[in-house]
């Protein structure tokens, strides 16, 4: 009989794998006169990413250090936390992956290899608390998606230049986690493991919709 290994991604805090998630951020130098203007609004439009069907848009009006941040998005999983990050790195390329990035050619693409195109994580987008790269998986504090939707509004605060590369149009959001098998939970069955965990199921990491704010 098959065995089979599923995780109840449903409370927890779990923060895998900063160093691939988190890192490489550059604080850059504090410009005062772009930091003084009014807000700024930057929009993205959510497109699927391995097969998801997820679709939305993203919203970010940022002052200063401060990020009015919204995310609508539809035909997530059911029921599961859906992590969702503001992606941006000094050498990223800013702009969201497609398949021709699946470096090991499992026919998907996972975080690690998205990383070159989104960068690490700079905001992480939960409902509460810490909003930095450190709660990149704290998977109880972000969004689940009653009816397969998701829509999320709240002030956070980041770096002055993460604020500033959102602003200039180089920030990406990238909502996670994606079913394949359709059961209802994240599980082993499909995907295997996470590349950031073992432990974790690669449909809880497995990015579902990007969008490039601008």
């Amino acid at each position: 009989m098959k065995s089979t290994r599923r995780v109840a991604i449903a409370g927890g805090s779990l923060l895998l794998a900063t160093t691939v998630l988190g890192a490489g951020l550059t604080t850059g130098t504090a410009n005062a006169d772009l930091d003084r203007r009014a807000g700024n609004e930057v929009h993205a439009k959510l497109h699927p990413l391995n097969d998801s069907g997820v679709r939305g848009h993203a919203m970010v009006d940022s002052s200063g250090r401060k990020l009015d941040v919204t995310v609508h998005a539809r035909g997530l999983a059911k029921g599961l936390p859906h992590a969702q990050h503001i992606h941006y790195g000094e050498q990223a390329r800013h702009e969201c992956p497609t398949f021709k990035n699946d470096r090991n050619g499992d026919f998907r693409l996972n975080v690690a290899e998205g990383v070159p195109g989104y960068g690490p994580i700079a905001v992480s987008l939960t409902t509460k608390g810490d909003s930095s790269p450190e709660s990149g998986l704290a998977v109880d504090r972000f969004p689940t998606a009653p009816n397969g939707k998701v829509s999320y509004d709240r002030d956070v605060r980041t770096q002055r230049a993460v604020a500033r590369a959102i602003r200039n149009g180089e920030g990406v959001v990238v909502v996670h986690g994606v079913d394949y098998n359709k059961n209802g939970q994240y599980d082993f069955d499909s995907a295997g493991a996470s590349e950031l965990n073992d432990a974790v199921p690669a449909e809880a990491t497995d990015p579902a919709a990007c969008g490039v704010l601008k």
